[in-house]
């Protein structure tokens, strides 16, 4: 007899998805297909890829009716096209992802990584050596306080604590230093002197 039961039970609750699936068709083909057409031109509008719209508002669809099914939702418009944006900004950062074996099989996919010729590698040098020439034309104060600042990172106070001078010091060593490295390096040459 209990299993009887338990199967009466089964049937009962199958009965009741039955229906409660039945209403969920009716209220998807009362409130939500008549949206179709106002669905499409939003999604062609907004997805940067026309041909796949088809698609999306199949994905749309689907994720309308899971929704539904915990709860009608009401007005239907503004929460369908609730879900049709969500998954256009789900799809969008998931084309802007890239999985680590996917940047990690560069070399096996054939990419080649973009290595900078002789010529570039020559003109690089060369920027460097004009830039130490620079760097050697500042008196030594300045030299050390740009060094600290623009190459080492240091804060203004830090430098100051290690030169052993005031942080307005250093800014006055940064400025005159900067000054001639800018029109030693872009200016009249010669570059002037602090």
């Amino acid at each position: 007899m209990q299993d009887n039961t338990g199967s009466n039970q089964e049937g009962r609750e199958r009965r009741e998805r039955a229906i409660a699936a039945s209403e969920l068709e009716g209220w998807f083909v009362r409130e939500i297909l008549p949206l179709e057409a106002a669905l499409m031109q939003f999604l062609r509008r907004s997805w940067h890829n026309k041909a796949e719209a088809d698609d999306l508002r199949q994905e749309v669809y689907v994720r309308v009716c899971e929704a539904a099914r915990k709860g009608v939702p009401h007005p239907a418009k503004p929460f369908m096209f609730a879900v049709a944006r969500n998954l256009l900004v789900d799809r969008a950062r998931r084309e802007h992802v890239v999985s680590i074996d996917t940047a990690s099989d560069f070399d096996a996919m054939g990419i080649a990584a973009e290595e900078p010729g002789p010529d570039r590698n020559a003109m690089a040098r060369q920027e460097l050596r004009h830039l130490q020439s620079a760097l050697d034309h500042l008196p030594p104060r300045c030299r050390e306080a740009v060094v600290l600042r623009k190459i080492e990172g240091l804060s203004y106070r830090e430098i100051a604590l290690r030169m052993s001078i005031s942080e307005d010091m250093v800014s006055d060593h940064l400025s005159k230093g900067m000054h001639v490295l800018a029109n030693t390096l872009y200016g009249e040459p010669g570059g002037g002197k602090p």
